[in-house]
């Protein structure tokens, strides 16, 4: 299939890109480089530089012609989110509306969406399947949701189908190696452990020690990028061949504590990534831990590569690569 990756040169992004160019796929990437990079383009596919606020860019691309489109193109720190909801609410709401209306009237019919976990809030039950009650604690998780919903409208209104991946926390890199462009200002737990680990911030900041959890500190589900970028593949050839949409949660269906990663990472890495406890954040809900049966049953998708050990070492190993080669 011809595909247009929007959001491509960014972290999950090449990852997805490199997937489906493993699996055949004729890969085109849309990206603006505000927080994509040009290290994580492959020089097979095409590449427009283009914006999702600009609807000329869109149009443009769109009007290239493409079977599906793959959606990665939102800002994603939820903390951020509650101090600045007016920068998500024009980015992912009014681009991801802009992006929908160009594919539609270029007649692209088949949309994959990273979602998000977020959309469920703090959890009723555990694991959290894709029939719990969405009830979202940030900005971010709401836009998210938003998106959801304009894609069920787009379905019933303009025969768009789409699969709906809900995230759990995306972490690691390309086992092979190939891809180790490092995220600019990363908001996530692990990135920012191996900027300590590297030398490139003193110390990290652990965000509470006081939730009802085993040592206090956030459970969180952590699953592989290249676990995420198999199942996008997984979801497009589903999508397409079956003519339906799909909303699944994707995880590890593992819950690891923050503490227990900084402490692993400080096993695999030898250095001592020296950490403050510190006030909780607004809107982290204590614990986040997929099923993911769903996704095993339509999609025959299950984390391979989201092991804490993996996740840790293919992290650091970018990191060791991309500052060997700055020096």
């Amino acid at each position: 299939m011809k595909v247009l990756v929007i959001g491509g040169a960014g972290y999950i992004g090449s990852h997805v890109v490199k997937e489906l160019m493993a699996k055949g796929h004729k890969v085109t990437v849309f990206d603006n480089l505000s927080s994509g990079l040009k290290q994580n383009l492959f020089a097979e596919n095409d590449f427009i530089q283009g914006d999702i606020l600009n609807t000329t860019d869109l149009d443009a691309a769109f009007g290239r012609g493409f079977d599906a489109f793959i959606h990665l193109a939102a800002f994603k720190a939820a903390g951020e989110s509650m101090i600045k909801p007016e920068k998500y609410s024009v980015n992912n709401i009014t681009g991801t509306l802009n992006i929908l209306n160009s594919a539609t009237a270029h007649d692209c019919k088949y949309m994959v969406f990273s979602s998000s976990a977020a959309v469920f809030g703090e959890p009723q039950y555990l694991p959290i399947d894709e029939n719990h009650p969405k009830n979202p604690e940030n900005y971010y998780g709401y836009t998210k949701l938003s998106i959801e919903q304009f894609m069920a409208w787009y379905d019933k209104l303009k025969g768009l189908k789409y699969a709906a991946l809900r995230y759990f926390n995306a972490a690691g890199y390309d086992p092979e190696g190939v891809l180790y462009g490092l995220e600019q200002n990363p908001a996530n737990l692990l990135p920012i452990i191996m900027e300590v680990a590297c030398g490139m911030r003193e110390k990290m900041k652990i965000f509470g020690n006081d939730y009802d959890t085993r040592d206090g500190t956030c459970i969180r589900d952590y699953v592989h990028v290249t676990d995420l970028a198999i199942a996008h593949v997984k979801a497009l050839e589903y999508i397409s061949s079956k003519n339906e949409s799909l909303t699944v949660n994707l995880g590890s269906e593992t819950g690891t504590t923050v503490t227990e990663m900084v402490e692993a990472a400080r096993r695999i890495t030898g250095h001592a990534i020296p950490a403050d406890y510190v006030e909780r954040r607004a809107g982290d809900p204590a614990c986040l831990v997929a099923s993911a049966k769903y996704a095993a049953e339509k999609l025959n998708w299950k984390a391979q590569y989201s092991d804490i050990d993996t996740l840790i070492s293919t992290t650091y190993n970018a990191y060791k690569k991309f500052n060997s080669e700055k020096k």
